[in-house]
């Protein structure tokens, strides 16, 4: 299969002005384009522009997949909405970024795999599933920063789990960063950026058990948050904000207010576990996640097993009514000289030798099948397949 790109930016906070428009539109003449979107597939040659460019200058979203195990995802906010310092204690060098852009701090998600799982043209999820991060972000919600630090963890389990096979000395992995609250109930973009980011599942169990629940936030009465709002700003704060939105940033200053009014996040747990830790207990969760699996896998084999004996019991049943027609259709089978009717005649002598044993009558069923055996003793493919069943 040929290798396969994939490119989307998204315009969240305002349209591409005029000149930004021309710039994109010069990078490729086959991107789909418009004010606020940007989509291209390669499955030869490479785009020409640079997405962290264009992150700085134009988007606020940008999604790109590669089959050959690539996946990337980067956001711009307003620093007013994510202080960078915050931001810094959850990177890392597999798969957590943050740098400043300007009045902005631009956040880039990655996971590589090279197992070759990724190879089609299938995209894991459009970006329009993970824009509402930045709100969550700007509400104070910390979780996609912290899902990403600990995809970048993933790849340890493995020597981790090496390390306690063989004896050998525990390393220091360090720290984890401060855990945020609501782990274990995670919001449909941050479920959607975990499995992107390819996090383990049982290092995700093994971090919420040290991660507050969330308490389900009352619904917000956005008329009265408003006029709170408003009744507390002085003069010049609401000359300040009528400018902003009726200029050019409106959509962005019009964000900033609502922000303003939507409850915050509670704040990261100051409690941190050592890294080694973590590890440990996602071992152990692998390990009863796996004991899990193997009694749903035993359960479902005796839900299959109780329904095909419960089938069998149904044949029998009828087979039972209909007295001698079944040996006529043993002898019809078998005249078809076909592998599969000489499979479907002993499947029905078995079934005839069960009822035979049910009724006492087994000997009388030997004889028969003797008697079939000798007039047939010249076809040794159903021979075989009587001797193969074990028939008595």
């Amino acid at each position: 299969m040929s290798e396969y790109q994939y490119y989307e930016f998204l315009a969240l906070d305002r349209p591409l002005t005029d000149d930004e428009y021309e710039y994109v539109r010069a990078l490729s003449t086959r991107a789909e384009i418009t004010r606020t979107r940007f989509v291209n597939e390669y499955q030869w040659g490479d785009f020409r522009g640079s997405p962290s460019a264009l992150m700085d200058l134009c988007y606020d979203a940008h999604l790109y997949f590669a089959n050959w195990g690539t996946r990337t995802l980067m956001l711009r906010l307003p620093l007013s909405w994510l202080d960078l310092d915050a931001a810094a204690e959850y990177v890392n060098d597999e798969t957590f970024s943050a740098r400043r852009s300007g009045k902005n701090i631009v956040l880039e998600f990655q996971s590589q795999d090279e197992s070759g799982d990724d190879w089609g043209d299938e995209v894991p999820g459009s970006l329009g599933l993970f824009v509402n991060i930045r709100n969550e972000l700007s509400a104070g919600d910390l979780r996609p920063l912290y899902l990403a630090w600990l995809a970048g963890t993933s790849y340890l389990l493995d020597e981790y789990e090496g390390d306690q096979s063989d004896g050998s000395q525990e390393e220091d992995y360090g720290d984890e960063p401060p855990v945020p609250a609501g782990l274990a109930k995670l919001t449909a973009p941050q479920r959607a950026l975990a499995d992107f980011l390819r996090v383990d599942p049982n290092l995700l169990k093994a971090a919420a058990a040290a991660s507050a629940p969330i308490a389900d936030q009352p619904a917000v009465d956005q008329d009265a948050a408003v006029g709170s709002w408003i009744c507390g700003l002085t003069d010049k704060q609401k000359d300040d904000t009528i400018r902003r939105l009726l200029s050019d940033d409106h959509t962005r200053a019009r964000k900033e207010v609502l922000r303003s009014l939507q409850p915050r996040a509670p704040k990261p747990s100051t409690v941190r576990r050592r890294l080694s830790s973590l590890l440990e207990a996602a071992a152990s969760q692998a390990d009863i996640r796996e004991a899990e699996q193997q009694r749903e896998l035993e359960r479902q084999r005796e839900l299959r097993d109780l329904e095909a004996q419960r089938h069998r019991e149904s044949r029998l049943a009828l087979l039972s009514d209909r007295g001698e027609r079944p040996w006529a259709d043993v002898a019809d089978l078998i005249a078809a000289k076909k592998p599969n009717s000489y499979d479907t005649a002993v499947r029905l002598l078995t079934d005839l030798a069960e009822i035979s044993r049910r009724r006492g009558r087994t000997a009388q069923f030997a004889e028969r099948l003797a008697e079939l055996r000798a007039a047939h003793q010249r076809k040794p493919s159903l021979i075989a397949r009587l001797d193969a069943a074990n028939l008595p």
